[in-house]
């Protein structure tokens, strides 16, 4: 039986997937939770609350014309922390995004709090985004 942290994040990834932009609103994040993306590239930085990080969300599906695909390979998961093992794909002004990430959860009242994303090659992703 998974634990149910590693239900929500795969949950909260198949919304993603399905583009229920709603269910990540409300049922899958906390009113303030936080997104921090590394690295030096047009979208590093600290997203907070909901309609922030959607606002992220929509404009990277811009950029890459609707091809961003996130991969979930696994959910490793406690009552505190999740980690999910994920690849970034997608297409953007002849570049290809090909990126292996680990996304790192913190839960509060059974909702995501805050999400940490880290790219096995940042480099890659700035030059991708920028």
């Amino acid at each position: 039986m998974a634990h149910p942290n590693e239900d929500l994040v795969r949950e909260q990834f198949a919304a993603f997937e399905r583009g229920d932009m709603d269910a990540l609103r409300n049922q899958y994040w906390t009113d303030d939770t936080r997104w921090h993306v590394p690295g030096r590239g047009p979208f590093a930085g600290d997203y907070e609350g909901p309609e922030q990080v959607l606002q992220v969300y929509a404009r990277l599906f811009e950029l890459t014309s609707g091809t961003l695909s996130i991969e979930l390979h696994d959910v490793l998961a406690n009552d505190e922390h999740a980690v999910a093992l994920v690849t970034a794909r997608g297409e953007r002004g002849g570049k290809q995004l090909n990126d292996n990430m680990v996304e790192t959860y913190h839960f509060r009242d059974g909702k995501i709090s805050e999400t940490w994303t880290q790219s096995t090659d940042q480099y890659a992703q700035d030059e991708f985004w920028s």
